[in-house]
């Protein structure tokens, strides 16, 4: 049986096209630039002084605006000694081509931003405004919400790390406040050798509750964890290696360990907008004179009825007798450990940008880096605040493979 032969028409040429490869760009030497923070309660510095050292060792230049590492307790002759260029101008600090801060980018800060700039700092949502994410458009900025970066684990370091400093010192605080002096009930944290313990009931079983919960049982105190999520409940118990007393939060149930307890801390997370309120008025008008409230959620709009924002320099206030401590923003309070917690996350991320070539190839090779860039050359890449404030959304991979 015969068979037909292609016919292959001479009006046509084939021609084997080259493959194109990924070539990575050479090493690039950063210039960063740290100014001083001066947002509202804002200790930290973005790095250390220590993590400075380092990148001035690897060929990098670090200027650091004058007194930016006070609030953390770093003076200027310690960044200097580990190589910084100190800056007195504030204009001069923004002319660097990378800006790394502690604190969402505020409208003052907006004049001294320069073009195709990139940014490294924190969102904030509940507080970002509009006309700062326009402004930052206009002038093709490239920004990087450090609390979206993650790392090979698939978590976010820098809000671990955040969360883990707010839980431990949820409990030391409460152990103050419940001295005599604050006018607390005058017991100890956790009681001693004959006296029955403390007991703490904690709202939330995420990262802050879990550590709550360790420092919490360190004292020797009672601990009584609620959550929703019993995936969070179980993950609590694997992680402390021990069994501990949790519940779903069931109102009947959830009052009746308040109106014993001598600590009650909100630690409810939510994936975007308010903390629920799951402690009512009357719940907190039955709990025990002298009793601590502290609610770590109150940076969501906290999850007792009775919270109100306070400061660190008026932490508390007293209702129904009652003590009130609602921060926001705990690891400011504790600026030195948050300080260095931040630098151990971005020094080494800013190290491989370096051998990458730049933030920009690294955006390109790094998928844990890019799930932290809402905006890129002035497109804005995050879908939630595009549609918060109305603005166009770009998807961020269909930018980055355009430019490739």
């Amino acid at each position: 049986m015969a068979t037909s032969k292609p016919i292959v028409s001479s009006s046509f040429s084939y021609e084997t096209l080259e493959e194109k490869l990924d070539i990575k760009s050479k090493r690039a030497s950063l210039h960063i630039g740290i100014p001083k923070e001066t947002a509202f309660q804002e200790n930290r510095v973005a790095l250390i002084p220590d993590a400075v050292n380092v990148l001035v060792d690897n060929g990098h230049e670090v200027s650091v605006e004058t007194k930016a590492g006070e609030g953390s307790k770093y003076s200027d002759n310690d960044f200097s000694e580990a190589g910084a260029k100190i800056v007195y101008e504030r204009e001069e600090i923004f002319k660097a081509p990378i800006i790394i801060k502690s604190a969402p980018v505020v409208e003052v800060a907006i004049p001294h931003l320069q073009m195709n700039q990139s940014i490294i700092s924190p969102i904030h949502l509940s507080i970002l405004k509009k006309n700062i994410i326009g402004e930052m458009m206009a002038k093709r900025v490239t920004a990087f919400g450090f609390e979206n970066i993650k790392d090979d684990s698939g978590t976010y370091p820098i809000v671990r790390s955040m969360s883990e400093i707010a839980g431990s010192a949820a409990m030391l605080i409460a152990g103050l406040y419940l001295g005599s002096p604050y006018n607390g009930k005058g017991v100890l944290l956790g009681g001693i050798s004959g006296i029955p313990p403390t007991k703490v009931v904690i709202i939330g079983a995420g990262v802050v509750g879990e550590f709550a919960t360790r420092t919490a049982l360190a004292m020797g105190a009672s601990v009584k964890v609620f959550d929703n999520n019993v995936y969070r409940l179980k993950r609590l118990q694997n992680n402390l290696g021990m069994r501990v007393w949790t519940s779903v939060i069931e109102p009947k149930i959830l009052a009746k360990q308040l109106k014993t307890c001598e600590v009650a801390v909100g630690a409810l997370s939510t994936g975007e907008g308010r903390s629920p309120i799951v402690v009512s008025e009357e719940m907190v008008m039955n709990m025990r004179a002298g009793s601590v409230i502290i609610d770590v959620s109150i940076d969501r709009g906290g999850c007792f009825e009775t919270s109100e924002i306070t400061t660190h320099e008026h932490p508390t206030f007293l209702k129904h007798d009652v003590i009130h401590y609602c921060v926001p923003n705990i690891a400011s309070g504790f600026a030195r450990t948050a300080s260095h917690a931040i630098s151990n996350v971005l020094m080494p991320l800013l190290l491989s940008a370096s051998k990458e070539g730049g933030l920009d190839e690294m955006i390109w090779h790094d998928f844990n880096l890019r799930h932290g860039v809402y905006m890129y050359k002035g497109h804005l890449t995050n879908f939630y605040i595009s549609q918060r404030f109305d603005l166009k959304y770009t998807d961020l991979n269909l930018l980055i493979a355009s430019r490739r």
